[in-house]
């Protein structure tokens, strides 16, 4: 397999982006990675998306975001996990460009959640449960998170005001981000006296589900020189996608995210790496209890122990491992498909050294981690600065 780099990055603003459409918002972003790549030319889109077909009323994606962007006679097509589309995306851009089926693919994920309105908006998000056995009978993935809060409760004992550390981290890391949705700190006051959502789940538990897009542009060494890219480059230096059942309750141990475990396992054994040597972990946190179980499942604490690293500064930007540098899903936003995508942007800024006031100090690996469902799907990547 030949190297893999990420030669250009780019991302639009994470929110409520009514004034815009699917194809003009992915665009930005494809526009400025290519751009950010000097202009390099892809010789294929790859496009992870969760909802375009049900809230845009949009499907073969591909096709449409190429054509728009000017990238005719490409192979464009889109990618679809559930919420970690776009980490499908960028691990089938990396696939082509390794074996050498392509020598520069670009990979973009966009999402537009409020091309839906009101109930539909839920029934949309509901599409990656088991639509017969969960969905039907009312379940939704808040609840679905609930369950899993207190069943980590009741098993393990931990203090349900643990779970606070989490957002309160994510919204102050996403204050120096321009691109977040929420740019504001909040208190473990104000957390704890948020409103119940799926109990024991409350309002900051939940990352709420916006538009955005996030595009990379990946290649090999020797392509990123002759287009003359000066920026520091990030190498792919693993990448791995498992799922696990997609209903929760046929999991012998629905606390136990092996798909994320075994994603993480071998994206750091493909790197030639293990997870505790990296510098940063870009995490799922689209509810908190997800984020306390993926830190579990990667192997940074053990079953019951990960809501410790929260309370002792070990996840702070200055801390042994910086996780959600930039706000994660929850401060900048949770553009569903395409947070796979935004997580690798994010890790890059951090390794080219461009996070500005949220750069992790001498960062050379980061690992990032996207999950469809309750770790229905999982897929990891390990980034090294070159």
């Amino acid at each position: 397999m030949r190297d893999v780099v990420i030669a250009g990055i780019g991302q639009t603003r994470v929110g409520e982006l009514w004034d815009i459409s699917l194809r003009s918002l992915a665009y930005q972003a494809m526009k400025a990675a290519r751009q950010d790549a000097n202009g390099l030319t892809p010789d294929a889109l790859y496009v992870g998306n969760y909802l375009a077909i049900v809230t845009s009323h949009q499907s073969n994606l591909g096709t449409l975001l190429a054509d728009n962007a000017g990238l005719t006679g490409v192979e464009a097509f889109t990618c679809e996990a559930g919420q970690a589309s776009g980490g499908a995306a960028f691990q089938m851009g990396f696939i082509a460009v390794a074996s050498g089926y392509v020598d520069a693919a670009l990979v973009v994920g966009v999402e537009k959640y409020t091309d839906a309105i009101g109930s539909e908006q839920e029934a949309a998000v509901a599409l990656s449960m088991d639509a017969d056995y969960e969905a039907m009978v009312g379940l939704t993935l808040a609840g679905q998170a609930g369950l899993l809060m207190q069943r980590y409760l009741h098993q393990y004992g931990a203090p349900r005001s643990a779970f606070g550390a989490f957002p309160v981290l994510a919204h102050a890391n996403a204050v120096n981000n321009p691109f977040a949705m929420y740019r504001k700190a909040i208190q473990q006051e104000t957390y704890e006296k948020a409103e119940p959502l799926a109990e024991p789940l409350n309002l900051f538990d939940l990352a709420s589900y916006a538009d955005g897009a996030a595009a990379v542009l990946l290649t090999t060494p020797e392509k990123a020189k002759q287009a003359g890219i000066r920026h520091p480059l990030v190498r792919v230096r693993g990448s791995a996608g498992v799922i696990d059942t997609l209903a929760l309750h046929d999991r012998p141990d629905p606390l136990a995210f092996e798909s994320a475990r075994y994603a993480v396992q071998r994206a750091c054994e493909m790197g030639g790496i293990l997870p505790g040597e990296v510098d940063l972990f870009e995490l799922d946190d689209a509810f908190s209890i997800y984020a306390v179980l993926g830190l579990e499942a990667a192997g940074f604490a053990e079953r019951g122990e990960g809501w410790r690293l929260g309370q002792n500064g070990d996840l702070r930007l200055d801390g042994r491992l910086p996780v959600m540098t930039m706000g994660g899903s929850k401060g900048r936003g949770n553009p569903l498909g395409a947070v796979g995508v935004y997580q690798i942007v994010e890790a890059a800024q951090q390794l080219r050294g461009e996070a500005g006031a949220n750069q992790v100090a001498d960062a050379r690996l980061a690992l990032t981690l996207n999950l469809g469902g309750p770790a229905s799907s999982a897929f990891a990547h390990v980034l090294e600065r070159l």
